[in-house]
């Protein structure tokens, strides 16, 4: 593999890694979907470990109780070999979840994916995600106004393929 190809599949695979951080944040499972290669696993911490297209399923049923969710990207290490890669990402992680009793929780983490991809179909996908949590803190949050995703000016603003909703 060339330099120039290698370079090409890393910045593929980080617009990958960012493209997963918007489909959360904008509450997109059918971009998250597409993310993924058809036997992919992804495990987070202690709250999912399977699937990767049940985890979307288990992602979707959270989205109407996330009131906010901001996903980060620190450093980004790729390494590639041919249509296999593996990579770490260090990220902030942020979230505006239920208290349970009528109130709002600051969830926050300094997270890792452990991340192992492959090329399918011309496009890189996550084969098996592995996150881990360097530091989580909860705390009681004031609520922000209104829905932050009602009026979504990057679904109005920016028109090309990349910034469509699925």
């Amino acid at each position: 593999m060339s330099t120039l190809d290698q370079l090409i599949a890393k910045d593929e695979i980080r617009e990958l890694a960012l493209l997963y951080s918007r489909g959360v944040d904008r509450k997109d499972g059918k971009l998250l979907r597409t993310l993924y290669t058809a036997d992919a696993t992804d495990t987070h911490g202690d709250t999912f470990d399977g699937p990767a297209n049940e985890y979307v399923d288990f992602l979707e049923s959270c989205f109407p109780y996330m009131r906010y969710s901001g996903h980060h990207i620190c450093n980004h290490l790729i390494s590639v070999n041919g249509k296999e890669a593996e990579g770490e990402i260090y990220a902030l992680a942020w979230h505006l979840i239920p208290d349970g009793s009528g109130g709002w929780l600051e969830d926050f983490m300094c997270v890792r994916y452990i991340d192992q991809y492959r090329k399918e179909e011309d496009r890189w996908r996550f084969a098996k995600r592995v996150v881990t949590y360097d530091l989580r803190s909860r705390k009681p949050a004031d609520p922000l106004n209104g829905d932050p995703l009602s009026h979504e000016p990057s679904y109005t603003m920016l028109t090309s393929q990349l910034f469509a909703r699925l």
